[in-house]
């Protein structure tokens, strides 16, 4: 019995070893090299302080910060609770609060980043027409021409990823934070 055993063992320990803490170690310190900031937690700092992630969603709610997406991940995008909704098309919960959403959005039509949440409820990232449907509110609570704060927001609307993948994108973090330093 031994002799079956021992190499059983012996083959789960070497296994246990490569692949549960050499290959992880080998890919966080090649990913650290290679991707500093993004395997940092793309942490974005002002004045010498940590004031979020380019990765994860923030709540923004007074009239002159531009309003995320809404969230599925508890109250305010939190992370430790970021998670689908596991809501589908029929879903009546869904449908309801999607009315509900675009009830309060206004007559023009509403982009559907504006009513539905993103797949892990912690999505930084509006589409371009969302922001551009909050550009008056904006310029309005912050005393500014609209003009003024929507070339700020073409000016941070990020491109499709190697030029073909994925949607035009605004990181609202980084659009409030650039707000916030026009004072």
């Amino acid at each position: 019995m031994t002799g079956i055993l021992r190499p059983a063992a012996t083959t789960v320990s070497l296994f246990t070893v490569l692949l549960g803490l050499a290959a992880p170690a080998a890919m966080t310190g090649i990913a650290g090299a290679v991707f500093p900031s993004q395997a940092g937690g793309s942490l974005i700092e002002r004045d010498g302080a940590i004031v979020g992630s380019a990765l994860i969603g923030q709540a923004f709610s007074a009239p002159g910060y531009f309003h995320p997406r809404p969230s599925a991940a508890g109250e305010g995008y939190d992370a430790a609770a970021g998670a689908a909704s596991q809501q589908g098309p029929i879903s009546a919960r869904l449908v309801e609060a999607v009315r509900e959403r675009v009830g309060t959005a206004g007559s023009r039509p509403v982009p559907a980043d504006a009513v539905t949440a993103s797949g892990s409820g912690l999505d930084p990232h509006v589409s371009p027409d969302n922001a551009a449907r909050q550009v008056a509110r904006v310029a309005a609570a912050r005393g500014l021409p609209e003009a003024r704060v929507l070339t700020l927001l073409q000016n941070h609307t990020e491109g499709r990823e190697l030029g073909l993948l994925g949607d035009p994108r605004v990181n609202i973090l980084q659009l409030n934070l650039a707000l916030d330093a026009l004072r």
